[in-house]
């Protein structure tokens, strides 16, 4: 039995503008930062992450990305990704371990195929969704979804449930973010779930929606023209709409509003309910240090990062623990 290690990794990601109406097919933005999740794998008699044996029941992901095999594998895994933050750890654990897997078999997946292994390891863990994490985890970059336009950098189409997401590259101009980490864990699945109950009895939330879907497209075209100023005030136009719809908390208002001072605009991301919030400054650092002083924890990233990628040698021991993705 080899015992040779194939390793991977994939960025984690934040979202500008978008998250939850493009559940509902709306357009959003999308970044991979410089944070990684880097996997290992190598056959084995026993499947073990990180020296321990798996309970696949706890484990989701690995449950359904390892379905196709007929032998245990070894996990090492290491991340700089914190759990449960909206930066997209779950859809880069997906990718990073879908693509080891890949590699191990000796196959080398086109990037199509690896966002639909990683979108389906997310549903397994949780049930519902839309593929904009794993495609910015397993793209990189940066990517728009369902934005009009940009027909000719079309990367792929998915369709689920009656709703369809266009995925298209775009160019991540130069600025800089500082993203906030409320320390608070909050699994996408009851955010996602909270706002569809919301939707189903209230036409004021679904109109809530279709106005999200038009300050993306908004901020989309400040984007792409550099357009720090605008861009701001959307984010910030989208955090206040996120709030109405239930997604916020008073840890991600009160980091988003101690950072307005030295930003252009500042909004939660992911799914909300706790989590990160990420503002656009040229100010970094002065926003991490009101950030931190406000109970967060601080991180200044680069945007645009390569995407999934195998890597050398054998991933080391982790920073944040995996077990606990969802």
């Amino acid at each position: 039995m080899s015992k040779e290690w194939h390793t991977a990794s994939a960025p984690g990601k934040f979202v500008i503008l978008g998250e939850h109406s493009v559940v509902y097919g709306k357009p959003a933005v999308v970044l991979a930062t410089d944070r990684r999740i880097t996997c290992s794998v190598r056959r084995s008699k026993r499947n073990t992450l990180n020296g321990e044996p798996i309970e696949f029941s706890k484990q989701p992901h690995f449950r359904y990305l390892t379905r196709n095999l007929r032998h245990a594998v070894d996990f090492v895994t290491r991340s700089d990704i914190p759990a449960g933050a909206g930066l997209g750890s779950s859809a880069a654990l997906s990718a990073a371990v879908a693509l080891a897997l890949s590699t191990m078999a000796g196959n080398d997946p086109a990037e199509r195929e690896l966002v639909e292994e990683a979108y389906n390891a997310e549903l397994a863990a949780q049930g519902s969704g839309s593929p904009m994490d794993a495609s910015a985890c397993v793209h990189g970059n940066g990517i728009g979804v369902n934005i009009p336009g940009c027909e000719d950098r079309k990367l792929w189409k998915f369709s689920r449930g009656g709703r369809s997401w266009c995925v298209s590259d775009i160019d991540v101009p130069d600025m800089t973010f500082v993203i906030g980490n409320t320390g608070i864990r909050a699994p996408t699945g009851p955010q996602v779930d909270k706002v569809r109950r919301f939707a189903k009895r209230s036409n004021f939330a679904t109109e809530m929606i279709e106005e999200i879907g038009n300050i993306t497209l908004s901020g989309y075209d400040a984007l792409r023209k550099n357009d720090v100023e605008t861009l701001g005030r959307m984010m910030l136009m989208d955090h206040k709409l996120l709030s109405i719809l239930g997604v916020s908390c008073k840890e991600l208002n009160k980091l988003v509003n101690a950072s307005m001072p030295y930003s252009y605009g500042a909004k939660l991301t992911g799914s909300g309910g706790g989590g990160c919030m990420v503002a656009l400054t040229d100010e970094p650092e002065k926003v991490a240090s009101v950030i931190e002083n406000r109970g967060g924890t601080a991180y200044i990233v680069s945007a645009g990062a390569q995407g999934a990628r195998v890597e050398d040698g054998e991933s080391q021991s982790p920073l944040f623990d995996v077990s606990s993705y969802e």
